[in-house]
């Protein structure tokens, strides 16, 4: 006697009419919120962090709107096209970093970027989505948990964009490649005594890792551990940016009033260090409000994963939404000095570009998950 399954129907055509134009056009309604009352509070933050600049406020508008336009266009692509596309895209960040290596332009002692003259991109913002997706596609054909030999390939898989991001160098990209890769392995079942022996091959590698560090990098370390040795010089920034929180207080000095920002005592407080200056002249409880926003937009990226229907888009989302929350842990704690100075912008808030892009395409990715997931019909 067989058995058949009864026929699935998309979520968006099920109940046409409890649903929105947004989940129309594959746009969830909840992340959307979130990103858009994240986004205004980034403006409003960004016109006083760049010295109440109309045209830097504009600028940002102009990459935000272009940012969402590539978060609706990768919304509707169903999950199963993108788990099709995922080796495509990641051979090809592959190809795009090898390019950087040879004909990459140089800026600020770092050879990052490619320039084709109407566009300049940073092809390793490319690899933060490819990564996990070829990752997620790939376990998504295994046996989870996974046995050693998938791990191992796994981890060879992650090295390789992490060591050339690294050779640009841009040891804080290539951490978040890391950790992102990382994130898919772990969500699929990761065991704990090769958890263990990672934590253990990381620590030995330490010594190693300080041998291969550059100048600059070695010095961003003792800087974070002692601020004050040099503090006109490497330590300036760090203590520049714990004086403008602290001087916050609970309720700031106001927005447009803060001193660190508008008397140029706080470098790169447009970009890098723009959490200082919301700690600043919004003091505590901005703060808090902007964090609470972050928190909004990782609860719904985790309620995504957690109801994705296949090992695919449940790997992906999930990783996808711990990478977001690292990058504004490692912004936020480098701000406060709980963590070395590296060059991570604070997500939806910093002036930017091509990292926005790859953000907005993410989340572009949890919305395609949520809005085309299928159910059973009752």
């Amino acid at each position: 006697m067989s058995y058949r399954h009864p026929p699935l129907h998309n979520v968006a055509s099920s109940a046409p009419q409890n649903r929105s134009w947004l989940y129309a056009w594959h746009l969830d309604s909840n992340l959307m919120q979130a990103l858009l009352f994240l986004m205004g509070f980034g403006l409003i933050i960004l016109y006083s962090a760049g010295n109440e600049s109309v045209h830097t406020v504009e600028g940002q508008c102009v990459r935000l709107g272009f940012a969402a336009l590539v978060l609706i266009g990768v919304a509707q692509i169903p999950p199963n096209r993108l788990k099709s596309m995922a080796p495509g895209l990641f051979f090809m960040g592959l190809l795009l970093l090898m390019a950087v290596m040879a004909t990459g332009h140089v800026g600020k002692g770092a050879r990052r970027w490619l320039d084709f003259g109407v566009i300049r991109f940073q092809p390793s913002e490319i690899m933060k989505l490819a990564l996990p997706m070829y990752l997620a596609a790939l376990l998504h054909e295994k046996i989870l948990p996974p046995p050693f030999k998938t791990i191992a390939l796994c981890f060879v898989i992650i090295l390789i964009p992490v060591g050339l991001t690294a050779l640009q160098p841009d040891l804080g990209t290539a951490l978040m490649l890391f950790l992102t890769g990382f994130c898919v392995i772990f969500l699929a079942g990761l065991p704990y005594r090769y958890l263990a022996l990672f934590s253990a091959l990381a620590a030995g590698a330490v010594p190693l890792l300080w041998h291969f560090m550059h100048a600059y990098q070695r010095q961003r370390v003792l800087t974070f551990l002692n601020p004050e040795t040099d503090p006109l010089g490497h330590g300036y920034h760090i203590i520049q940016s714990k004086i403008a929180i602290g001087s916050g207080g609970l309720f700031g000095k106001g927005w447009l009033m803060g001193t660190q920002s508008h008397l140029n005592f706080l470098p790169e407080h447009a970009t890098d260090f723009i959490f200082a200056v919301a700690g600043e002249e919004l003091g505590l409880v901005g703060a808090l409000v902007l964090l609470l926003m972050y928190v909004w937009v990782i609860w719904r990226g985790c309620r995504i994963a957690y109801t994705a229907q296949d090992t695919f888009s449940r790997l992906l989302a999930g990783s996808l939404t711990i990478a977001f929350f690292f990058n504004i842990f490692v912004n936020i704690g480098m701000v406060c000095g709980l963590l070395p100075v590296v060059g991570i912008p604070l997500p939806l808030v910093s002036y930017g570009g091509t990292s926005m892009v790859t953000l907005m395409a993410a989340f572009g990715v949890l919305m395609s998950i949520q809005t085309h997931r299928r159910l059973w019909s009752q």
